[in-house]
């Protein structure tokens, strides 16, 4: 608005600039014209050989007086004029804005249209009234792939979850084992506070026994990364447990380096192993363990054709009798096969 004023103020003062102008140039221009035709009319006068009186000559001379003070008066208004004109210009024309050089001209951003604005509340609307659960586990995964804390208005704008308008979300995330609430900030808890490969060592080394990589899944974001790497170098070993099928990392002392001969190798390739099942349940009853198998009875209850053949029970089918209550009265195709 500012600048529209002073925009429209210069407008005038250039067209009272131009209109003095005018003026006064049409004014220099008839006074121009007068003093021509008093010359003129001298020249006439003493080319025919007139005689000019002294009361003739000393009226000329004071319209010639006239006429150079109204041209000075008129020259010196057109000087003030412009002036003026100039000093108008400067204050009303605002001094431009100077741009660094570093600082990149923002472009203006695009208009909101009404349909998107209208989905993207409604989707808002759909997050804040679906389960707590749904809610928890945005924020859980917000915290889990950013790895940084957020506020409760940080995670409203990331996510568009309202946990400081939502009692039940505030306090299911304060308790969640998976996230960590200093009074503030919401970050992602992992099982193992490690945050690197030496301390991921370090940790795997105090877990004689093995440490399930399960556990080590969400300490950092490339942990399975160096794990591979650990392994790689010998410092560790990934072995398979035959139970849960998932993998156990076991720490590689390097401070026991154990160097086998070959003839100790040959030694124990050599013992020969008992073939029969029966013959190792006996071995492992001697040494106090229980086999898992019991090659015995499975091997009588084969002979005696027991443990393949058995009948198969037939299920009774179940028949519909006039007495069962039916709902589909208006399908008869369906029942056909009442027993009367």
């Amino acid at each position: 608005m500012l600048e529209e004023r002073r925009a429209a103020t210069a407008d005038r003062s250039e067209r009272k600039t131009r209109e003095s102008e005018r003026q006064s140039s049409w004014l220099i221009d008839g006074l121009a014209n007068r003093r021509d035709n008093l010359v003129e009319v001298l020249t006439r006068q003493s080319k025919f050989g007139k005689e000019v009186t002294g009361a003739q000559m000393g009226s000329l001379k004071e319209s010639l007086d006239r006429f150079k003070k109204q041209q000075e008066k008129c020259q010196s208004t057109l000087k003030s004029i412009a002036a003026g004109s100039k000093t108008t210009t400067k204050t009303t024309t605002p001094a431009p804005r100077v741009v660094p050089a570093n600082t990149s001209t923002k472009l203006p951003s695009p208009p909101i249209k009404f349909s998107n604005d209208t989905e993207r509340l409604q989707h808002i609307n759909n997050i804040r009234k679906g389960p707590v659960g749904a809610q928890i586990k945005r924020v859980i995964d917000l915290l889990f792939e950013s790895r940084q804390s957020f506020t409760a208005e940080q995670i409203n704008e990331a996510c568009y979850v309202d946990v400081k308008g939502n009692r039940a979300v505030f306090e299911s995330l304060t308790k969640n084992p998976k996230v960590s609430y200093e009074g503030k900030r919401f970050a992602y808890k992992s099982k193992h506070n490690v945050r690197d490969q030496k301390e991921l060592l370090r940790l795997i080394r105090t877990f004689a026994e093995g440490i399930a990589v399960a556990d080590l899944k969400d300490a950092y974001p490339t942990v399975m990364e160096d794990l591979q790497a650990l392994k790689a170098a010998r410092q560790i070993w990934l072995l398979s447990n035959f139970d849960s099928q998932e993998d156990i990392a076991y720490p590689n002392d390097p401070r026991v380096p154990i160097k086998v001969d070959d003839e100790l190798k040959q030694l124990f390739r050599s013992i020969e192993l008992p073939r029969d099942m029966l013959d190792i349940e006996r071995d492992l009853q001697k040494n106090g363990m229980k086999p898992a198998t019991n090659t015995a009875k499975r091997r009588v209850m084969a002979q005696n054709g027991n443990i393949y053949n058995k009948p198969k029970q037939k299920k009774k089918k179940t028949e519909i009798s006039k007495r069962t209550k039916l709902t589909n009265a208006h399908l008869p195709e369906l029942f056909r096969n009442l027993n009367g």
